[in-house]
Protein backbone atom coordinates (compact mmCIF):
# COMPACT_ATOMS: atom_id res chain seq x y z
CA UNK A 1 0.00 0.00 0.00
CA UNK A 2 1.29 4.02 -0.91
CA UNK A 3 0.85 6.04 1.86
CA UNK A 4 -1.70 7.83 -0.63
CA UNK A 5 -3.32 4.91 -1.19
CA UNK A 6 -7.08 5.56 -0.40
CA UNK A 7 -6.55 9.39 0.07
CA UNK A 8 -7.61 12.53 -2.36
CA UNK A 9 -4.22 14.00 -4.11
CA UNK A 10 -3.57 17.16 -4.63
CA UNK A 11 -1.57 17.63 -7.38
CA UNK A 12 -0.60 20.26 -10.64
CA UNK A 13 -2.22 19.66 -13.64
CA UNK A 14 -2.16 21.43 -16.79
CA UNK A 15 -6.26 22.34 -17.63
CA UNK A 16 -8.02 23.74 -20.82
CA UNK A 17 -10.42 25.94 -19.87
CA UNK A 18 -12.02 26.78 -23.85
CA UNK A 19 -10.70 26.00 -27.17
CA UNK A 20 -7.52 27.30 -28.33
CA UNK A 21 -6.41 28.97 -24.99
CA UNK A 22 -3.10 28.23 -23.53
CA UNK A 23 -3.39 25.43 -20.36
CA UNK A 24 -3.53 26.87 -17.33
CA UNK A 25 -1.64 25.31 -14.61
CA UNK A 26 -3.79 24.50 -11.56
CA UNK A 27 -3.99 22.78 -8.31
CA UNK A 28 -6.41 20.61 -8.98
CA UNK A 29 -7.29 17.78 -6.33
CA UNK A 30 -7.43 13.65 -7.76
CA UNK A 31 -9.94 11.46 -6.22
CA UNK A 32 -8.92 7.76 -5.57
CA UNK A 33 -9.79 5.06 -7.93
CA UNK A 34 -12.66 3.43 -7.88
CA UNK A 35 -13.57 -0.46 -8.99
CA UNK A 36 -11.02 -1.49 -11.84
CA UNK A 37 -9.61 1.48 -11.97
CA UNK A 38 -5.63 2.90 -11.00
CA UNK A 39 -4.31 5.54 -9.76
CA UNK A 40 -0.86 6.66 -11.89
CA UNK A 41 1.61 9.18 -10.87
CA UNK A 42 2.67 10.60 -14.25
CA UNK A 43 6.45 10.58 -15.20
CA UNK A 44 6.59 12.11 -18.61
CA UNK A 45 4.01 13.10 -21.33
CA UNK A 46 3.60 13.95 -24.63
CA UNK A 47 1.74 15.72 -26.97
CA UNK A 48 0.03 14.28 -29.88
CA UNK A 49 -2.17 15.60 -32.87
CA UNK A 50 -5.28 14.16 -31.41
CA UNK A 51 -4.99 16.52 -28.16
CA UNK A 52 -4.27 20.07 -30.76
CA UNK A 53 -7.18 18.91 -32.58
CA UNK A 54 -9.58 18.84 -29.67
CA UNK A 55 -8.40 21.73 -28.01
CA UNK A 56 -9.02 23.59 -30.84
CA UNK A 57 -12.06 22.04 -31.35
CA UNK A 58 -12.67 21.73 -34.46
CA UNK A 59 -15.16 19.61 -35.58
CA UNK A 60 -16.24 18.27 -32.66
CA UNK A 61 -18.46 18.58 -29.67
CA UNK A 62 -16.66 21.14 -27.29
CA UNK A 63 -16.18 19.86 -23.69
CA UNK A 64 -14.67 22.36 -21.04
CA UNK A 65 -12.91 22.75 -18.60
CA UNK A 66 -10.87 19.49 -19.58
CA UNK A 67 -7.54 17.95 -18.86
CA UNK A 68 -5.62 16.72 -22.12
CA UNK A 69 -2.76 14.04 -22.62
CA UNK A 70 -2.70 10.60 -24.05
CA UNK A 71 1.06 9.70 -24.75
CA UNK A 72 2.65 9.28 -21.51
CA UNK A 73 4.70 6.88 -19.33
CA UNK A 74 3.86 6.42 -15.59
CA UNK A 75 3.81 4.47 -12.26
CA UNK A 76 1.16 2.92 -10.75
CA UNK A 77 0.24 4.55 -7.00
CA UNK A 78 -2.55 2.63 -5.96
CA UNK A 79 -5.75 0.07 -7.25
CA UNK A 80 -9.08 0.10 -7.09
CA UNK A 81 -11.00 -2.67 -6.18
CA UNK A 82 -10.98 -5.54 -8.67
CA UNK A 83 -7.58 -5.04 -10.62
CA UNK A 84 -5.82 -7.78 -11.68
CA UNK A 85 -1.97 -7.66 -12.82
CA UNK A 86 -1.27 -4.56 -11.63
CA UNK A 87 0.30 -3.27 -8.49
CA UNK A 88 1.90 -0.64 -6.66
CA UNK A 89 4.97 0.47 -8.06
CA UNK A 90 4.36 -1.04 -11.75
CA UNK A 91 6.00 1.01 -14.24
CA UNK A 92 2.66 1.42 -16.99
CA UNK A 93 2.24 3.46 -20.26
CA UNK A 94 -1.46 4.76 -19.83
CA UNK A 95 -3.90 3.68 -24.05
CA UNK A 96 -6.19 5.86 -25.27
CA UNK A 97 -7.86 2.53 -26.14
CA UNK A 98 -8.75 -0.09 -23.87
CA UNK A 99 -8.36 -4.39 -23.31
CA UNK A 100 -11.13 -5.77 -21.03
CA UNK A 101 -10.44 -9.40 -21.72
CA UNK A 102 -14.03 -10.45 -21.90
CA UNK A 103 -15.61 -9.01 -25.32
CA UNK A 104 -16.11 -10.39 -28.44
CA UNK A 105 -12.86 -8.30 -30.32
CA UNK A 106 -10.70 -8.81 -27.06
CA UNK A 107 -11.58 -12.70 -27.35
CA UNK A 108 -10.71 -12.80 -30.99
CA UNK A 109 -7.06 -12.86 -31.93
CA UNK A 110 -7.77 -10.72 -35.11
CA UNK A 111 -9.68 -7.84 -33.19
CA UNK A 112 -8.17 -4.95 -30.98
CA UNK A 113 -11.61 -3.04 -31.25
CA UNK A 114 -12.73 -3.51 -27.55
CA UNK A 115 -16.06 -3.31 -26.63
CA UNK A 116 -15.86 -1.72 -23.47
CA UNK A 117 -12.76 0.29 -23.90
CA UNK A 118 -12.58 1.14 -27.46
CA UNK A 119 -11.63 5.07 -27.83
CA UNK A 120 -14.56 7.91 -26.82
CA UNK A 121 -13.56 11.51 -27.79
CA UNK A 122 -17.15 12.83 -26.09
CA UNK A 123 -16.95 10.85 -22.51
CA UNK A 124 -15.29 13.18 -20.01
CA UNK A 125 -15.86 10.89 -17.22
CA UNK A 126 -15.35 7.45 -15.66
CA UNK A 127 -17.13 4.55 -16.63
CA UNK A 128 -17.46 3.05 -13.20
CA UNK A 129 -19.40 5.75 -12.05
CA UNK A 130 -20.16 8.75 -14.69
CA UNK A 131 -18.07 10.66 -12.56
CA UNK A 132 -14.60 13.04 -12.62
CA UNK A 133 -11.77 11.63 -10.59
CA UNK A 134 -10.28 15.58 -11.11
CA UNK A 135 -11.83 18.76 -9.19
CA UNK A 136 -10.61 22.17 -8.78
CA UNK A 137 -12.48 23.21 -5.09
CA UNK A 138 -15.53 21.06 -5.74
CA UNK A 139 -16.01 21.70 -9.86
CA UNK A 140 -15.51 18.62 -11.99
CA UNK A 141 -12.79 18.87 -14.49
CA UNK A 142 -13.46 16.69 -17.37
CA UNK A 143 -11.13 13.73 -19.14
CA UNK A 144 -9.74 13.02 -22.28
CA UNK A 145 -9.44 9.95 -24.10
CA UNK A 146 -9.82 8.18 -20.27
CA UNK A 147 -5.92 8.94 -19.73
CA UNK A 148 -5.63 12.76 -19.03
CA UNK A 149 -1.97 12.62 -18.65
CA UNK A 150 -1.44 16.17 -18.71
CA UNK A 151 -1.54 16.03 -14.74
CA UNK A 152 1.16 14.91 -11.81
CA UNK A 153 -1.71 11.94 -10.91
CA UNK A 154 -4.42 10.82 -12.94
CA UNK A 155 -6.33 8.12 -12.58
CA UNK A 156 -7.25 5.00 -15.62
CA UNK A 157 -9.08 2.22 -16.10
CA UNK A 158 -7.26 -0.73 -15.77
CA UNK A 159 -7.54 -2.49 -19.11
CA UNK A 160 -6.17 0.90 -20.53
CA UNK A 161 -3.06 0.43 -19.03
CA UNK A 162 0.35 -1.44 -20.38
CA UNK A 163 1.99 -2.73 -17.62
CA UNK A 164 6.16 -2.99 -19.30
CA UNK A 165 9.28 -3.89 -18.63
CA UNK A 166 10.93 -1.73 -15.74
CA UNK A 167 14.18 -1.20 -17.08
CA UNK A 168 12.98 0.83 -19.85
CA UNK A 169 13.23 4.31 -19.69
CA UNK A 170 10.26 6.00 -19.17
CA UNK A 171 11.52 9.35 -20.76
CA UNK A 172 11.70 7.79 -24.38
CA UNK A 173 8.87 4.95 -24.31
CA UNK A 174 5.89 6.93 -23.61
CA UNK A 175 5.43 8.08 -26.83
CA UNK A 176 4.94 4.30 -27.92
CA UNK A 177 1.76 4.79 -26.10
CA UNK A 178 -0.19 6.23 -29.28
CA UNK A 179 1.70 7.64 -32.66
CA UNK A 180 4.51 5.79 -32.66
CA UNK A 181 2.85 2.12 -32.37
CA UNK A 182 0.18 3.56 -34.58
CA UNK A 183 2.36 3.70 -37.77
CA UNK A 184 4.51 0.83 -36.72
CA UNK A 185 1.85 -1.98 -35.88
CA UNK A 186 -0.09 -0.71 -39.70
CA UNK A 187 3.34 -2.31 -41.44
CA UNK A 188 4.30 -4.28 -38.81
CA UNK A 189 1.14 -6.62 -38.04
CA UNK A 190 -1.14 -5.02 -41.25
CA UNK A 191 0.81 -4.36 -44.22
CA UNK A 192 3.20 -7.16 -43.53
CA UNK A 193 6.04 -6.22 -46.25
CA UNK A 194 8.08 -8.46 -47.41
CA UNK A 195 11.96 -8.57 -47.57
CA UNK A 196 13.54 -6.38 -50.72
CA UNK A 197 9.85 -5.53 -51.04
CA UNK A 198 8.56 -1.83 -52.36
CA UNK A 199 6.67 0.27 -49.53
CA UNK A 200 4.79 4.09 -50.39
CA UNK A 201 4.25 6.20 -47.20
CA UNK A 202 1.99 8.47 -47.53
CA UNK A 203 2.33 11.22 -44.86
CA UNK A 204 5.45 11.93 -43.38
CA UNK A 205 4.65 12.75 -40.02
CA UNK A 206 5.20 11.08 -36.75
CA UNK A 207 2.73 8.33 -37.52
CA UNK A 208 4.04 7.92 -41.61
CA UNK A 209 7.62 8.37 -40.08
CA UNK A 210 6.75 5.46 -37.63
CA UNK A 211 5.04 2.99 -40.44
CA UNK A 212 8.39 3.68 -42.45
CA UNK A 213 10.86 2.30 -39.95
CA UNK A 214 8.40 -1.17 -39.59
CA UNK A 215 9.08 -0.89 -42.99
CA UNK A 216 13.03 -0.48 -42.03
CA UNK A 217 12.47 -3.01 -39.67
CA UNK A 218 10.97 -5.33 -42.29
CA UNK A 219 13.63 -5.42 -44.79
CA UNK A 220 11.74 -3.29 -47.31
CA UNK A 221 14.54 -2.38 -50.55
CA UNK A 222 12.63 0.69 -51.24
CA UNK A 223 11.00 3.06 -49.20
CA UNK A 224 8.97 5.86 -50.57
CA UNK A 225 7.90 9.09 -48.73
CA UNK A 226 4.86 10.81 -50.30
CA UNK A 227 4.11 14.68 -49.12
CA UNK A 228 3.49 17.89 -50.39
CA UNK A 229 6.17 19.04 -47.61
CA UNK A 230 9.83 19.08 -48.93
CA UNK A 231 11.09 19.81 -45.97
CA UNK A 232 10.54 16.77 -44.37
CA UNK A 233 12.11 14.59 -46.70
CA UNK A 234 15.32 14.88 -44.90
CA UNK A 235 14.34 14.08 -41.40
CA UNK A 236 12.36 11.02 -43.32
CA UNK A 237 16.12 9.42 -44.66
CA UNK A 238 16.78 8.67 -40.56
CA UNK A 239 13.37 6.44 -40.93
CA UNK A 240 14.70 4.54 -43.80
CA UNK A 241 12.98 6.40 -46.17
CA UNK A 242 14.93 6.36 -49.99
CA UNK A 243 12.93 7.75 -52.46
CA UNK A 244 10.37 11.16 -52.29
CA UNK A 245 7.33 12.25 -54.37
CA UNK A 246 6.00 15.46 -53.97
CA UNK A 247 2.25 15.18 -55.70
CA UNK A 248 2.75 19.03 -56.66
CA UNK A 249 5.79 18.30 -58.41
CA UNK A 250 3.75 15.73 -61.32
CA UNK A 251 1.18 16.73 -63.75
CA UNK A 252 0.19 13.23 -63.10
CA UNK A 253 -2.17 11.47 -60.36
CA UNK A 254 0.77 10.40 -57.79
CA UNK A 255 -0.74 6.61 -58.42
CA UNK A 256 0.22 6.86 -62.00
CA UNK A 257 3.88 8.32 -60.83
CA UNK A 258 4.55 5.50 -58.26
CA UNK A 259 3.47 3.43 -60.71
CA UNK A 260 5.66 4.46 -62.81
CA UNK A 261 8.78 4.26 -60.67
CA UNK A 262 7.75 0.99 -59.17
CA UNK A 263 7.34 -1.08 -62.39
CA UNK A 264 3.89 -1.46 -62.23
CA UNK A 265 2.63 -0.53 -58.55
CA UNK A 266 4.03 -0.46 -55.09
CA UNK A 267 4.03 -4.14 -53.32
CA UNK A 268 2.40 -2.23 -50.11
CA UNK A 269 1.38 1.59 -49.40
CA UNK A 270 1.02 2.62 -45.76
CA UNK A 271 -1.69 5.88 -45.39
CA UNK A 272 -1.26 8.60 -42.82
CA UNK A 273 -2.89 11.51 -43.76
CA UNK A 274 -6.87 11.17 -43.35
CA UNK A 275 -6.86 12.94 -46.57
CA UNK A 276 -9.04 11.02 -49.34
CA UNK A 277 -7.52 11.68 -51.98
CA UNK A 278 -4.18 10.47 -50.59
CA UNK A 279 -6.12 7.49 -49.55
CA UNK A 280 -7.43 6.90 -53.01
CA UNK A 281 -4.18 7.02 -54.85
CA UNK A 282 -2.57 4.70 -51.80
CA UNK A 283 -4.88 2.32 -52.86
CA UNK A 284 -4.31 2.34 -56.89
CA UNK A 285 -0.95 2.99 -56.15
CA UNK A 286 -0.30 -0.81 -55.31
CA UNK A 287 0.63 -3.90 -57.65
CA UNK A 288 -2.26 -5.47 -59.67
CA UNK A 289 -1.67 -9.47 -58.19
CA UNK A 290 -0.37 -9.00 -54.59
CA UNK A 291 -0.35 -5.41 -53.48
CA UNK A 292 -1.70 -4.48 -50.26
CA UNK A 293 -2.74 -0.89 -49.06
CA UNK A 294 -3.25 -0.10 -45.52
CA UNK A 295 -5.16 3.12 -44.44
CA UNK A 296 -4.57 4.70 -41.08
CA UNK A 297 -5.33 8.41 -41.26
CA UNK A 298 -8.89 9.41 -40.15
CA UNK A 299 -10.98 11.08 -42.77
CA UNK A 300 -13.19 13.70 -42.38
CA UNK A 301 -16.63 11.40 -41.23
CA UNK A 302 -18.29 12.51 -44.29
CA UNK A 303 -15.84 11.78 -46.69
CA UNK A 304 -16.27 9.07 -49.41
CA UNK A 305 -13.38 6.43 -50.97
CA UNK A 306 -14.12 5.79 -54.61
CA UNK A 307 -12.54 3.56 -56.73
CA UNK A 308 -13.42 1.15 -59.90
CA UNK A 309 -14.12 -1.96 -58.78
CA UNK A 310 -11.97 -3.25 -61.02
CA UNK A 311 -9.06 -2.23 -59.15
CA UNK A 312 -10.13 -4.75 -56.61
CA UNK A 313 -11.10 -7.40 -59.06
CA UNK A 314 -7.38 -7.26 -59.92
CA UNK A 315 -6.13 -8.65 -56.81
CA UNK A 316 -5.42 -5.42 -55.29
CA UNK A 317 -6.01 -5.67 -50.88
CA UNK A 318 -7.53 -2.66 -49.58
CA UNK A 319 -7.22 -2.86 -45.38
CA UNK A 320 -7.52 -0.50 -42.38
CA UNK A 321 -6.06 -0.09 -38.99
CA UNK A 322 -7.11 1.12 -35.47
CA UNK A 323 -3.84 1.48 -33.38
CA UNK A 324 -1.34 -0.66 -35.63
CA UNK A 325 -3.52 -3.79 -34.55
CA UNK A 326 -2.07 -4.07 -31.10
CA UNK A 327 -3.98 -4.54 -28.12
CA UNK A 328 -3.26 -2.05 -25.60
CA UNK A 329 -1.89 -4.56 -22.59
CA UNK A 330 -1.07 -7.96 -24.08
CA UNK A 331 0.88 -6.19 -27.38
CA UNK A 332 2.22 -3.30 -26.28
CA UNK A 333 5.18 -4.76 -24.09
CA UNK A 334 6.54 -6.29 -26.80
CA UNK A 335 6.80 -3.13 -28.38
CA UNK A 336 8.45 -1.57 -25.35
CA UNK A 337 10.84 -4.87 -25.71
CA UNK A 338 11.59 -3.60 -29.53
CA UNK A 339 12.82 -0.88 -28.39
CA UNK A 340 15.04 -2.58 -25.19
CA UNK A 341 16.51 -4.96 -27.74
CA UNK A 342 17.82 -2.43 -30.18
CA UNK A 343 15.44 -3.33 -33.00
CA UNK A 344 13.28 -0.35 -33.06
CA UNK A 345 14.99 3.19 -32.95
CA UNK A 346 12.63 5.65 -30.62
CA UNK A 347 15.24 8.35 -29.65
CA UNK A 348 14.74 9.36 -33.37
CA UNK A 349 11.37 10.95 -32.61
CA UNK A 350 12.28 12.87 -29.78
CA UNK A 351 12.84 16.35 -31.39
CA UNK A 352 12.01 18.81 -27.98
CA UNK A 353 12.07 18.41 -24.92
CA UNK A 354 10.29 21.15 -21.97
CA UNK A 355 9.42 20.80 -18.14
CA UNK A 356 5.43 20.78 -17.26
CA UNK A 357 5.67 24.21 -16.80
CA UNK A 358 6.24 25.49 -20.16
CA UNK A 359 3.68 22.65 -21.46
CA UNK A 360 2.49 25.24 -23.97
CA UNK A 361 5.32 25.32 -25.98
CA UNK A 362 4.70 22.29 -26.86
CA UNK A 363 1.36 22.80 -28.55
CA UNK A 364 3.48 25.92 -29.95
CA UNK A 365 6.19 23.60 -31.46
CA UNK A 366 3.31 21.61 -33.19
CA UNK A 367 0.94 24.12 -34.51
CA UNK A 368 3.75 25.49 -36.26
CA UNK A 369 4.88 21.84 -37.75
CA UNK A 370 8.13 22.16 -36.12
CA UNK A 371 9.75 18.90 -34.92
CA UNK A 372 7.86 15.64 -34.17
CA UNK A 373 7.17 14.67 -30.44
CA UNK A 374 8.49 16.47 -27.91
CA UNK A 375 8.55 14.98 -24.15
CA UNK A 376 6.95 17.08 -21.58
CA UNK A 377 9.08 16.21 -18.21
CA UNK A 378 6.20 15.91 -15.15
CA UNK A 379 9.43 16.17 -12.63
CA UNK A 380 11.64 19.70 -13.71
Amino acid sequence: MSSTAGLVIPCTAAVAWEAGKPLVMERVEVAPPQAMEVRIKIKYTSLCHTDLYFWEAKGQTPLFPRIFGHEASGIVESVGEGVEGLEVGDHVLPVFTGECGDCAHCKSEESNMCDLLRINTDRGVMLSDGKTRFSINGTPINHFLGTSTFSEYTVIHSGCLAKINPLAPLDIVCILSCGISTGLGATLNVAKPKKGSSVAIFGLGAVGLAAAEGARISGASRIIGVDRNPKRFEEARKFGVNEFVNPKDHDKPVQEVIAEMTNGGADRSIECTGNINAMISAFECVHDGWGVAVLVGVPNKDAVFMTKPINVLNERTLKGTFFGNYKPRTDLPSVVEMYMNKKLEVEKFITHRVPFSEINKAFDYMTRGEGLRCIVSMEE
